[in-house]
């Protein structure tokens, strides 16, 4: 072999100039060890900027070969007589370096790794792909691993290596498209991307999207996590979870911002830093607990560049953000809530995805992860990404995403964002602006195999976990079983109901007589899906004021008004969902940069408004009557639906072995004495609640406490009640036992 040669690691040409120009497809071809053909081999390594390298004897650090460069600054390659386990010595202008070659290690991820990921049916992605630490021939370090199967060639880059995309690039598994390579002596918390090269050139560089952990934003790049450190201690909620999620079981979400909830100020009353998790569940959990709410509800809690998209833009599918702590601390909290007996929800985005360069734009130079056509792939609306949820590897990503949320995590549900978005391909879009499925229709065919998919592997994979489904539309059976032909969620927020009564409840009362269907419509179809009646983020933000200043009336009446209506809300069939501040009547509306007015409670409208929230989910957790039969029709009676000259309403609810409540509501200021209402049974019903009482602030008019029956048949009841009606007021009685 002549000289020019052994210079070059007996390399051709091209081979030199594709790993000069960073463009070499087959990396493990040309460089780490390779036989010579006369029983001795080579070593090649690619260290542009390095001044010298050498190969010394793993076992005992011996020197095997001084490394020589040819043509080619940063190539060097030795040859030895016999093959045998060595490690490289290189020489920097920071200093020395030794490190076993990364191009000695042979494919980590195995066959059926590969098979399942292809298929879209790898249901642990986080677990085995993105960057993995591990040990492989007794030596520790990372697998970093991508899909990018249209790319020309895949470097992993960090720190580690300058962010030069020359030294570390990867092997393409052919099969699955997956790029793959492990780095020696690497570690939990280094900071990596990917750099790739696509058919029109190196792209900007790219973020793992099966991260486990982040860098703080503004700040983009993936970080290396080890293992979940975290010893659960939850065990006595995750038996009894299936059980407190039954239909049959009272459901009250605590919806909440993590960043804005709660803040440590300054001296100016600025924001100085967010709460880090374990701080969080200090202050959250005893608040909740107090008010009586069964669940918290977070708004999305993945990494997500840009903190005003609140979350809904998220781009690390696997990892929680950053701004709040670690995945342990994370984990923490949802420990401590579960221990507290609270169960936690998290809001989850499969629609769309942002166009950040980072991010899974475009990811190896062709549309990845989004539809190519933007008739297809792009959201108008939000200026975002549509998944392509036809794709295998894109619907087993983000069904890995889910199952890692509620596996890694003990999530006990998603709350699953823009669905309608989801289901029609025509979503928010004009004639002429979409394209029809394969039956000329409008629906999304593999947006919603992959809901029903979904839906089925929750349900046998994390057994108890409850997933709802944020549906605006009538689109039938959001929540029955797929068998059914139904889309197989657990629960669907009402947002017909959410409309319409906060438009009647905006009225002036003196117009409510116009409007007192809006207050009855949805009981027509309330039992057309499983319910959760949601007074969420979206209506408390954009000018359409905080819940208590949709109110009408003099500050006195805003506040009746508000009481009045989260009663109506609490005593009306479906489980309840109610964004954080309508608790207290907070004036302002949300605003995601700073903390909730919690100055508000020293005032006692404020204070009053809360305490009712406790107590209504005090009954509504106590009585059976208000949840054993939610999605059932049983389980509430009409007495008075008609009387809108009064604005008044009074229902039955009733328990599955037959113990009714009595409520009556009053939407106007003006007090009704002697009110007849028609009941079953009973000498005498105790009033249990009554909004309008002292303790909330209220003006105190009621009825002392109980109430004796009248032998007056009334609404087709054999005996009646002469009430007492507060003004912009609701009543809770029950029989006396």
């Amino acid at each position: 072999m002549n000289a020019t040669k052994r210079d070059n690691g007996g390399l051709r040409q091209r081979d030199i100039d594709a790993l000069a120009r960073a463009e070499h497809a087959d990396p493990f071809a040309v460089l780490g060890p390779h036989p010579d053909g006369a029983g001795g081999q080579f070593v090649r390594a690619f260290l542009p900027a390095a001044l010298s390298a050498k190969v010394i004897s793993r076992s005992d650090g011996s020197v095997l070969a001084e490394m020589q460069q040819g043509s080619l600054p940063g190539l060097f390659s030795a040859h030895m007589a016999q093959p045998q386990d060595y490690q490289l010595v290189i020489n920097w202008a920071g200093g020395e370096q030794v490190t076993e070659d990364p191009y000695s290690f042979g494919p980590q991820l195995g066959d059926i790794d590969m098979h399942l990921f292809a298929e879209g049916n790898h249901r642990d992605l986080a677990g085995r792909f993105g960057a993995q630490p591990m040990q492989v021939d007794g030596v520790d370090g990372v697998l970093f691993s991508v899909w990018a199967p249209n790319a020309k060639r895949v470097s992993v880059v960090g720190h580690f290596n300058n962010w030069d995309g020359r030294r570390h690039p990867m092997r393409l598994r052919h099969g699955a498209g997956v790029w793959e390579l492990f780095l020696p002596r690497l570690g939990v918390g280094e900071t990596y991307k990917f750099e790739v090269l696509g058919q029109d050139g190196v792209l900007p560089l790219k973020a793992d999207p099966l991260a486990r952990a982040t860098e703080l934003p503004p700040s983009t790049a993936s970080k290396v996590a080890g293992p979940l450190g975290h010893e659960w201690r939850d065990q006595d909620w995750m038996e009894q979870r299936a059980q407190r999620h039954a239909y049959n079981a009272p459901l009250s979400i605590y919806e909440l911002h993590v960043g804005s909830w709660q803040c440590e100020l300054n001296d100016s009353g600025e924001v100085a830093r967010l709460y880090n998790w374990r701080e969080l569940a200090e202050r959250l959990v005893p608040y909740v607990q107090e008010l009586g709410f069964t669940h918290i509800e977070m708004l999305p809690i993945m990494e997500h560049p840009f903190g005003g998209s609140w979350g809904y833009q998220p781009l690390s599918m696997f990892a929680p953000t950053s701004r709040y702590g670690t995945a342990e601390d994370f984990a923490a909290f949802i420990d401590a809530c579960h221990q507290g007996g609270i169960g936690v929800i998290l809001d989850w985005v499969p629609a769309h995805f942002p166009t950040d360069e980072h991010g899974l734009a475009r990811f190896d130079g062709t549309a990845l992860y989004e539809y190519e056509n933007p008739l297809e792939g792009f959201h108008q609306d939000w200026n975002t990404l549509i998944y392509n949820l036809g794709r295998n590897e894109v619907r087993g990503f983000m069904m890995a995403s889910a199952l890692h949320w509620l596996k890694h995590f003990h999530i006990d549900g998603l709350r699953v964002d823009a669905v309608a978005s989801m289901l029609y391909r025509d979503y928010s879009r004009k004639a002429g602006e979409w394209v029809p499925n394969r039956h000329g229709g409008r629906e999304n065919l593999e947006a919603i195999d992959f809901l029903r998919h979904l839906n089925g592997v929750v349900a046998h994979e994390a057994p108890g976990a409850l997933v709802i489904a944020e549906e605006s539309t009538s689109w039938p059976g959001v929540s029955q079983p797929s068998q059914q032909g139904g889309l197989g969620f657990d629960y669907k927020w009402n947002m017909g109901w959410m409309h319409d009564t906060l438009h009647y409840i905006q009225n002036d009362p003196v117009h409510r007589n116009h409007h007192h269907n809006e207050m009855s419509f949805g009981l027509i179809y309330a039992y057309s899906e499983h319910f959760i009646l949601p007074i969420s983020h979206d209506e408390v933000v954009h000018g359409k004021h905080s819940l208590i200043d949709k109110m009408p009336g003099d500050r006195w009446q805003k506040f009746a008004n508000l009481r009045a209506y989260l009663a109506f809300m609490w005593m009306h069939p479906g489980k309840k969902l109610l964004f954080m501040g309508c608790e207290f009547g907070q004036w302002r509306e949300w605003n995601h940069d700073q903390q909730l007015d919690w100055y508000l409670l020293q005032y006692s409208e404020h204070q009053g408004v809360k305490q009712l929230v406790g107590d209504l989910n005090r009954l509504y957790r106590e009585l059976p009557a208000l949840h054993e039969q939610d999605c059932q029709p049983q389980g509430f009676q009409w007495l008075i639906g008609d009387d809108a000259q009064n604005s008044v309403f009074a229902w039955l609810r009733w328990s599955s072995s037959g113990e009714p409540l009595l409520v009556v509501a009053n939407f106007t200021p003006v007090p009704r004495e002697g009110y007849r209402v028609g009941v079953p049974f009973a000498e005498h019903w105790q009033e249990l609640l009554n909004t309008d009482a002292q303790e909330y602030a209220g003006s105190n008019v009621g009825n002392l406490g109980a109430v004796a029956t009248e032998a007056l048949p009334a609404h087709g009841q054999p005996l009646s009640l002469a009430l007492n009606l507060p003004p912009l007021g609701v009543l809770v009685l029950k029989p006396a036992s």
